[in-house]
């Protein structure tokens, strides 16, 4: 079977941001590491932040003596220094006119020096055209959802015409979708509901959704064991593989040295060893993910309420590589020197690192699918804090499937304030229930590892995948 392996050479194709690469780039190492050829693409302007990330120059990732992962890189039709975050939907466009071209010419100067053809692509749903290029080239294509299977559930019956999704800003409209529990409007991703301010991103996922026909597998970066309800109701309308979770690999056997991903910005390595000089639960660590910015007024209300828990707390607040307004996104003016013995904020972190120190107890968190993931295979309790796409859906989970969470309940003006923030601290910590969320919390860590070891739900998924496609080629 090994050599049969070796004859599977697999073409990757990520979105160039830090949450879709970190996805693929672990599951090439599982392919690897069964034996196939794998090659990564995404566009030149994650060249040299992948580069410096992975401790490569040379464009090849070397796992062991036996396996390697490839680096390639395709124009998106920007000069490198256009601000692709300034305007989403102009950027997406552009990815989708000439995203395709390029990619398509690598492939042809691939195989033209002397390698073997690509035997598929796996392609995620922010690059669905990718599936279109798989076509032309006679190559079968997957897809790596990046999200809870929930969420692909959710967008199939939407996209599908399926159920009367919201129309209009109903705060008291309800869907029911089976295998999950009743969804109000606030547990919705942003991108079906009528206040979307983004339009590629939604036409991007609908685009997936239509064109299904395209793809010979879907495979899921979760695991049967967290969402069976939804991963069952799925089975016989489009099936959904799991293959994850997808973290770093020191959350799931320990090893750090063994972990492939790559970092927004330079993590501060400081905060370690400050929760070293901390008690054994004792401290609550804050992470809002590398793209929403909180208004001043929530940063500050947010401030208040960790000060006046009277708990320490590790914050990691964004640097501002971007123009603010009216203070979007920094601190109070004096915070810091307010919470000197308190609290210690940084502007990046190593989150994993952090969420398997003994010193944490919870995690307060925007709630983004990787960062879920993470928490649940470190075994941490979580306080919800959902901003936009998935993540209030997630946050959903987390409170009514996983149960190893509560979330933010936002005033009339949709801000979350201090007395919020001081509630759930000590509701998470010391509430009623706050020994069930620890315990749950460790049995779904538990779940994660038996489903990526040898003969797990997730492993087993990976292997059917290999046998599949080597007897396609």
């Amino acid at each position: 079977m090994a050599l049969e392996n070796q004859k599977i050479n697999i073409l990757l194709v990520a979105f160039a941001s830090q949450g879709h690469l970190n996805p693929m780039l672990r599951l090439g190492k599982k392919l690897a590491s069964k034996g196939l050829q794998v090659t990564i693409a995404t566009t030149e302007i994650a060249r040299q932040r992948m580069l410096s990330s992975l401790s490569t120059t040379t464009n090849t990732i070397t796992l062991n003596s036996n396996s390697y992962i490839s680096l390639e890189f395709f124009s998106d039709g920007l000069s490198p220094d256009y601000n692709r975050t300034a305007d989403l939907d102009y950027y997406m466009d552009c990815l989708g006119k000439y995203g395709p071209e390029n990619l398509s010419k690598l492939m042809d100067d691939f195989s033209q020096g002397g390698r073997r053809k690509f035997s598929c692509i796996i392609n995620n749903p922010f690059v669905p055209w990718v599936a279109d290029v798989a076509a032309r080239h006679g190559i079968p294509c997957a897809m790596l959802w990046i999200q809870p299977c929930s969420l692909y559930a959710i967008y199939y019956r939407f996209y599908n015409k399926i159920d009367a999704f919201p129309m209009s800003e109903d705060p008291n409209m309800t869907i029911q979708v089976p295998g999950l529990p009743l969804l109000h409007y606030t547990d919705l991703p942003s991108f079906i509901l009528p206040s979307n301010p983004f339009g590629n991103f939604p036409k991007l996922i609908s685009e997936s959704f239509r064109s299904m026909e395209k793809l010979k597998w879907v495979l899921g970066n979760s695991f049967y064991e967290l969402e069976k309800d939804a991963v069952e109701w799925l089975s016989n309308l489009c099936p959904i593989r799991n293959v994850g979770p997808l973290v770093p690999s020191i959350l799931l056997d320990g090893e750090e040295s063994k972990d492939i991903g790559i970092d927004m910005w330079k993590p501060d390595e400081t905060c370690v060893a400050w929760l070293d000089k901390k008690p054994n639960l004792s401290v609550i660590y804050v992470s809002l993910g590398s793209f929403s910015v909180l208004s001043a007024e929530q940063m500050e209300q947010l401030a208040l309420g960790l000060k006046n828990s009277n708990r320490s707390f590790l914050w990691v607040v964004k640097p501002p590589d971007y123009e603010t307004k009216h203070r979007e996104g920094e601190l109070p003016i004096g915070f810091l020197q307010d919470i000197d013995n308190q609290g210690l904020v940084v502007n990046w972190c190593p989150q994993t690192k952090v969420l398997i120190h003994l010193a944490i107890s919870c995690f307060i968190t925007h709630c983004g699918w990787n960062s879920t993931l993470e928490t649940i295979a470190s075994g941490v309790p979580v306080i919800c804090f959902p901003q936009w796409t998935d993540q209030p859906t997630n946050a959903k989970l987390i409170t009514d499937v996983f149960k190893t969470g509560i979330r933010f309940r936002p005033d009339q003006d949709g801000l979350v304030n201090k007395e919020e923030v001081e509630r759930c601290i000590v509701e998470i910590l010391d509430g009623p229930k706050a020994e069930e969320f620890r315990r749950r919390a460790l049995e779904l860590k538990g779940e994660a590892r038996k489903a990526v070891a040898g003969g797990g739900s997730s492993d087993a998924n990976i292997q059917l995948f290999i046998d599949e496609l080597i007897a396609v080629n």
